[in-house]
């Protein structure tokens, strides 16, 4: 299961996570499994579903200023209990710095399930190339039970 924080506001416009044109998450997830970038909320939500990954957010509502991080006010987080339950996640990632704090804040007292924290494909994480990103990443590839192909 990826985390991100709360979606931009592009990715609300879209109702689908990471809708940004420059967020990068879409770019690794196809660097890594080897396939095209998925145009449509459709074809991303089959790439997830055939590449065995869960994508939610740490927060359900919030007060937030366009789609900075560093606004998120008001946090009521997602309850993910339903999802644990129900689903055989095997590990937690948070998409980012601000996605493991909010993490370890509100969900992992309610879990007891510790996270890794895996670099931001935000484009504000200018530091990170799209390599770099992917070789961070490469992580959930194995998870997902697909293993380390080459990267």
């Amino acid at each position: 299961m990826i985390l991100g924080s709360f979606p931009s506001l592009k990715s609300r416009e879209m109702a689908y996570f990471y809708g940004h044109p420059q967020n990068r998450f879409w770019k690794v997830m196809s660097v890594l499994f080897e396939e095209d970038i998925p145009g449509t909320a459709e074809g991303r939500r089959a790439f997830l579903l055939r590449h065995r990954i869960a994508a939610w957010d740490v927060i359900a509502a919030c007060r937030i200023t366009g789609s900075a991080d560093s606004s998120i006010r008001d946090v009521e987080a997602n309850d993910l209990r339903p999802i644990l339950e129900g689903a055989p996640i095997r590990q937690i990632f948070t998409n980012g710095k601000t996605a493991d704090r909010l993490y370890r804040r509100y969900t992992l007292p309610v879990t007891g399930i510790p996270a890794v924290c895996l670099p931001s494909t935000s484009p504000a994480n200018a530091a990170w190339s799209l390599d770099r990103l992917a070789e961070a990443w490469a992580v959930i590839r194995q998870e997902s039970g697909e293993g380390k192909h080459g990267i």
